[in-house]
């Protein structure tokens, strides 16, 4: 029952994440006006604005103009409702799920605006950073001070990466979001979060690259937003992070 009642909420906490990602990039507000098909203009009705539900009712089109609608809306919706069963899991109902819930949220909207426009909003990072901060205040976990030196960490291992890069490239291999979101990871998560996120973001991406590359056969000019694979990272940290961490010294020991 939890489990569902987390799911529920977590959906329609997912709607409002749509309007975010759909409205942040083009600076639009995110309250007014309400819903409405980006097609016709005509406003949503709460009655087709049900979480994954209208969506498989109106099969996927406006009741109005019977445009198409991205299957993306119940996906985020899915995805939301998800990430708040897994925050129930991992912290039971307490403080350190509801703010497992809102970071995980915030990766959402992260990851979809830069898979879409290959951008990492201010709006979204920097407050994120002093949200994370600011709990490590009151919560035991992370601590102020692990806090403080994961988005210091955060920030400034990517700086370094990029520095380099555009020193032997002449050129801009990442943005300043990608930097800003790490920050926040680890002002959320603690700075042992920073090399675990880093490590498998870089992985998954490299993977992903790779196949990309092989497919589009374009070299390395195939542009990858690395935002989606940092959340991926810091979705592992914050659920597997201790446990990786033990495992990987467990093995350095043996060796």
């Amino acid at each position: 029952m939890i489990f569902a009642v987390a799911f529920l909420f977590g959906a329609v906490i997912g709607s409002f994440l749509n309007v975010c990602i759909h409205r942040i990039p083009s600076g639009e507000s995110i309250v007014f006006p309400p819903s409405r098909c980006p097609k016709c203009g005509t406003h949503i009705r709460p009655i087709d604005n049900v979480p994954i539900v209208s969506y498989l009712l109106l099969r996927g089109r406006c009741r109005s103009c019977a445009t198409s609608i991205s299957p993306r809306y119940p996906l985020v919706e899915a995805l939301t409702g998800i990430a708040a069963i897994a925050a129930v899991w991992r912290f039971d109902v307490s403080a350190e799920a509801a703010v497992a819930f809102v970071f995980l949220a915030a990766l959402i909207v992260v990851t979809f605006i830069d898979l879409d426009h290959q951008i990492i909003p201010d709006v979204i990072s920097v407050p994120g950073i002093v949200i994370g901060l600011l709990v490590s205040l009151v919560l035991d976990r992370p601590g102020l001070q692990s806090a403080v030196i994961g988005a210091i960490l955060g920030y400034g291992v990517l700086y370094a990466v990029a520095t380099a890069y555009y020193w032997l490239r002449k050129e801009e291999g990442m943005g300043g979001g990608d930097l800003k979101l790490l920050a926040m990871i680890g002002a959320f998560l603690g700075w042992k979060a920073v090399p675990v996120t880093l490590l498998l973001g870089s992985l998954s991406g490299s993977l992903v690259g790779l196949s990309l590359m092989l497919l589009h056969r374009r070299g390395s000019q195939v542009p990858i937003p690395f935002g989606p694979f940092l959340a991926t990272g810091a979705v592992c940290a914050l659920f597997f992070g201790d446990a990786l961490i033990a495992w990987y010294l467990s093995l350095a020991a043996g060796v």
